[in-house]
């Protein structure tokens, strides 16, 4: 039983708790705060924009203050898939907020933190879909044709040539897979995503990878396996599904991933650093064109750079993933 004597229906701790009639509670969310005319640390700029009302997609924006004063040149844009399992946490929150002006500000690019709707109310593949929908209406404002609800920063201020996507843990899934959508699938307006960085990605596998787990029973009650039943129960394949292993037998070819510089950054005491670095020499094997980086950060652990927003560490991976969008 839980909160008020329901009934769970199943639950990844400590993450998340679902009950029998069909509500939710999630236990790790960072707290929703609101968007900042000038945020006292990096004096960026933020704003809520919705992209579309049917579906509910919605977006905050970041606005470096050095790029809304000098307007002598256009700058990159970084579209952004937040973490969280694709069941938790939110484009709003304080520590992906805290972690989005940080970016914006070393950068000197626009920022959209894309906020898809959530699973298990919304399953998988629903969060592709809206990723991929909020960032076919972003790249619309390349040109002058008619878009709902067109936002002036994006218009104003961003080069579409120099267009990214980025995101962290689920995020990065999330990017991985909207990067395999572009290599086949044309973005509007002929818009090309010049880059992408993917950082302690979420992926997945039936079969252990280095130091990961070999007892199945151990491995099945893991949170990157009970997460994936949760929030995509009817995926083909279930855990080797190629959207949460990229790598399985019979999924598409990496070469086809749709940018042509990309960035992978794992953490040492990471559960899932094991799989970023078979997802680099996966990439870097599979005759895929482009310029390809990992980056690994010793002694720290899963998206550390957002959580532990505080430390040194955080706030030097910040610079160097910012040093990428150029």
């Amino acid at each position: 039983m839980g909160s008020l004597g329901k009934e769970v229906a199943t639950e990844v701790l400590p993450f998340i708790r679902v009950y029998k009639d069909g509500s939710v509670e999630r236990l790790a969310d960072s707290p929703i705060v609101p968007p900042s005319a000038q945020d006292p640390e990096t004096g960026v700029s933020s704003k809520d924009i919705t992209i579309s009302e049917i579906p509910p997609i919605s977006a905050r924006i970041y606005l470096p203050k050095q790029v809304e004063v000098e307007e002598t040149q256009k700058v990159p844009l970084l579209v952004y898939f937040h973490g969280g399992g694709f069941c938790f946490e939110s484009a709003f929150s304080f520590v992906e907020t805290k972690f989005m002006n940080r970016l914006a500000y070393h950068a000197k690019a626009v920022v959209i933190s894309i906020e898809y709707r959530l699973a298990p109310e919304h399953p998988l593949p629903i969060p592709y879909e809206d990723c991929w929908t909020g960032l076919q209406w972003v790249v619309s404002h390349s040109s002058d044709h008619e878009i709902d609800n067109k936002e002036s920063w994006l218009t104003n201020y961003v080069n579409f040539d120099r267009v990214y996507v980025a995101g962290d843990s689920a995020g990065a899934n999330l990017a991985h897979n909207i990067l395999m959508r572009a290599g086949s699938e044309a973005l509007n307006c002929g818009v090309k995503i010049t880059g992408a960085f993917i950082t302690h990605p979420y992926f997945w596998g039936s079969e252990p990878v280095g130091s990961e787990t070999k007892i199945v029973d151990e491995r099945e009650k893991l949170p990157m396996f009970t997460i994936w039943n949760l929030v995509y129960p009817e995926a083909p394949g279930g855990i080797d599904n190629p959207m949460v292993n990229p790598v399985v037998s019979g999924a598409p070819s990496l070469a086809g991933l749709g940018c042509p510089r990309l960035l992978i950054t794992v953490a040492e005491k990471d559960m899932l650093r094991d799989r970023g670095i078979l997802y680099y020499n996966s990439v870097k094997e599979s005759g895929w064109k482009g310029e390809l980086e990992l980056i690994e950060v010793e002694e720290e652990d899963h998206a550390f750079h957002i959580l532990v927003h505080e430390s040194e560490k955080a706030k030097d991976h910040i610079k160097r993933l910012a040093a990428f969008l150029v």
